[in-house]
């Protein structure tokens, strides 16, 4: 029997699995594993309108230690996720991008943050989850709260972008890759600190984000596979 499920995997799952394993990487495609089902826990519980117990003591919690620095410095860096901040920055990367002559990498980022709008907007609608309102916001907001556009936007924004320099500059890849994740950790917190989004907002934008980018990643190293060959 065991003979039997080993021919099966050897001759049908893993050619399959094979080019999507060494695109991911094993760690990286067990990441994206685990995330999906957290995220499926998530939307579980939000379609079900089950509220989290620790979505708002966590803001309430947070919220002390507000202060009129704090909040200046919070404004700024929640703007570098706002979408008037992020077209100058695809604008200005895209066009970088298409001068250097990698197109390639231009059309994936095209596609990767065009899918992270349709993303963000098409799970907002679906849910319909709406902000918090437990203290007056420095900021308002229109739209549905879950996922945290500003969380899926900065991760498959500023994610691309760190791929690219990091591929380009091989040298500076763990400063990159670390400069980056701070921001775009502060860009979430910062919206805990707003008080215009939930914690499982901000998780869930992320885990979107997160398996979106790494779809466009794949895409990418898939392109220049075939154009290797």
């Amino acid at each position: 029997m065991l003979r039997k499920i080993a021919t099966f995997w050897l001759h049908h799952v893993y050619p399959r699995l094979a080019p999507l394993i060494a695109t991911f990487g094993t760690v990286g495609l067990a990441s994206c594993l685990l995330v999906l089902f957290i995220l499926s826990q998530l939307a579980e519980e939000v379609l079900e309108r089950e509220a989290f117990a620790f979505d708002k003591s966590f803001l309430l919690w947070l919220h002390q230690f507000a202060n009129p620095t704090l909040d200046n410095l919070m404004l700024f860096i929640t703007n570098l996720g706002n979408p008037n901040t992020v077209l100058i920055i695809f604008g200005v990367t895209l066009g970088i991008l298409w001068y250097r002559r990698y197109r390639q990498e231009a059309k994936i980022f095209i596609i990767a943050c065009l899918g992270a709008f349709i993303l963000n907007t098409g799970l907002k609608l679906f849910f319909t989850k709406t902000r918090p309102q437990l203290w007056t916001l420095l900021i308002s907001e229109t739209s549905y709260s879950f996922p945290s556009g500003h969380a899926l936007g900065s991760l498959v924004l500023y994610g691309f972008i760190a791929y690219i320099l990091a591929t380009h500059y091989s040298k500076y890849a763990k400063l990159i890759y670390s400069l980056t994740v701070i921001l775009i950790a502060a860009i979430g917190i910062s919206r805990l600190y707003l008080g215009v989004h939930w914690p499982t907002d901000i998780i869930a934008g992320y885990g979107i984000g997160f398996l979106w980018l790494m779809i466009c990643i794949a895409m990418l190293k898939l392109q220049k596979l075939r154009q290797m060959k």
